[in-house]
C-alpha cells in the first residue's frame, strides 16, 4: 500500500477567471467640418498614427472663406496704418494748437478702432484657416484602423453620431476580469491573519489562457481593481495589461486569466489521486495509523494546485497518506502493508490553481 507523509510546503495560490480584452486606446474619428469627402486615404485594417490624413473633404468653400478672411485682414491692416499715422500726426500738431483737441481726440479713436477691426479680422482668419485644415480629417491616435463607414461622395457632417471609422490602440492591451467581492474580502482576511502571504506589487504578474487552451507567450501586469461593487453581480473588476507586438490579442476576445494571489506558506497537498467524494459530495481519503490499519478521513478541500488538492482540515504534518493501492481497501480499519510510494510530489507545485 503506497503512501506518502504529508508534510507543510509553501504554495502559490492561483485563481483563474473569465476575462474579455479591451483596447488600450479607441478613438472614433468623426468630422468637425460639413462636406463632401473627396477621398479616403488609408487602408482598412492597418497602422495608422496620430496625425495621419485619413479623408479628404472638399476644401474649395473653405479656401475661399480662407482667402476672404485674409484680404479683409489685410485691408484692415491697411487703414490701421493710415489711422495710426494721422494720429501720430495730431499729436504733434494739437501741442501747437493747430488742430483742434476734439479733431485729435477723434483721430486717436479711430486709430484705436482700427486696432481693434485688425484683431478681429486677424481672428476671423485664424478660424478661417482652422476650418480649412479640418477638411484634412486625421486620426487622434495611433493604432490599426477598422471599416470605413462612408465612401468617396458621401456627405460629413459636423457633429454627426456615426464614426467614419474607429482606432484602436493593440499594443498594449487590457483584459478586464471580473473575481466576486466575496472571494476579495476572503483573501483580505486570509492576508491580515497571516494565514496567506501577498503575492506583492513585484509580483503581481497575470497569465493568460488563450480560447484555444493555449498560454498567451507573453505574462501582464496587474493594475488595478475597482473600488465599487457591480450590485447586479457582485463583483469586481480587476484589469491587467498585455504586451501585443504581434497584435495577437484582439479586442472583445475571450479568454481565461490566471492570477497569482499569494502564497500560503504552510499548506497542506494532498495528490488529487489520492482524494475521492462520498455519497454526500465530501473529499475523503485513507491515512495509515499507528497499527498499520487504514482510516477515512473527511477533507475539506479549497482548491486545486497543480495536481494536488489544497487540505484546510482533515490532514495532519507527520499523517501518512495513501495515494497507490486504495481499490485494495474495503473498510475502514483494514490492515494495510505500507509501503512508501516512490513518486512523491515534489516539494514546491507548479503555481497552478483552480477556479473557487
Amino acid at each position: 500500500m503506497g503512501y506518502i507523509v504529508i508534510e507543510p510546503q509553501s504554495a502559490v495560490l492561483t485563481t483563474e477567471l473569465p476575462g474579455r480584452t479591451n483596447a488600450y486606446l479607441t478613438s472614433d474619428v468623426r468630422p468637425q467640418v460639413n462636406g463632401i469627402i473627396k477621398s479616403r486615404l488609408f487602408l482598412e485594417g492597418s497602422n495608422v498614427h496620430a496625425g495621419q490624413v485619413l479623408y479628404q473633404i472638399d476644401p474649395a468653400p473653405y479656401q475661399a472663406a480662407y482667402d476672404q478672411a485674409k484680404a479683409l485682414l489685410a485691408n484692415a491692416q491697411a487703414a490701421e496704418t493710415t489711422d495710426k499715422l494721422k494720429a501720430d500726426r495730431y499729436a504733434e500738431l494739437v501741442k501747437i494748437n493747430a488742430v483742434s483737441k476734439q479733431d485729435y481726440d477723434d483721430a486717436v479713436a479711430a486709430d484705436r478702432q482700427a486696432e481693434a477691426t485688425v484683431a478681429q479680422n486677424k481672428a476671423s482668419l485664424e478660424s478661417a484657416r482652422i476650418n480649412l485644415d479640418y477638411t484634412k480629417v486625421k486620426a487622434p491616435i495611433s493604432g490599426r484602423i477598422g471599416r470605413s463607414a462612408v465612401t468617396p461622395g458621401s456627405l460629413a457632417v459636423s457633429g454627426q453620431t456615426t464614426a467614419l471609422a474607429t482606432i484602436q490602440a493593440l499594443d498594449p492591451i487590457y483584459v478586464d476580469v471580473n473575481e466576486s467581492a466575496d472571494e476579495v474580502l476572503r483573501l483580505k482576511g486570509e492576508m491580515a491573519s497571516g494565514q496567506l502571504d501577498s503575492a506583492g506589487a513585484s509580483d503581481a504578474k497575470v497569465r493568460l489562457i488563450l480560447p484555444d487552451g493555449t498560454a498567451y507567450p507573453l505574462e501582464g501586469q496587474l493594475r488595478f481593481s475597482e473600488a465599487l461593487v457591480d450590485t447586479s453581480t457582485g463583483s469586481v473588476t480587476l484589469r491587467a495589461v498585455f504586451s501585443n507586438p504581434k497584435a495577437l490579442l484582439l479586442p472583445g476576445l475571450f479568454v481565461r486569466a490566471e492570477l497569482k494571489e499569494g502564497m500560503a506558506p504552510k499548506a497542506i497537498l494532498a495528490p488529487q489521486r489520492a482524494v475521492s467524494r462520498d455519497e454526500k459530495g465530501q473529499a475523503t481519503a485513507y491515512v495509515i495509523d499507528a497499527h498499520n490499519t487504514a482510516q477515512l478521513r473527511t477533507l475539506t478541500t479549497t482548491r486545486a494546485v497543480g495536481d494536488n488538492w489544497l487540505v484546510t482540515s482533515g490532514l495532519n504534518p507527520g499523517d501518512r497518506l495513501i495515494v497507490d493501492g486504495l481499490l485494495s481497501i474495503h473498510m475502514p480499519g483494514q490492515p494495510v502493508s505500507p509501503v512508501l510510494a516512490s513518486d512523491p510530489p515534489p516539494p514546491s507545485p507548479s503555481p497552478a490553481g483552480g477556479a473557487h
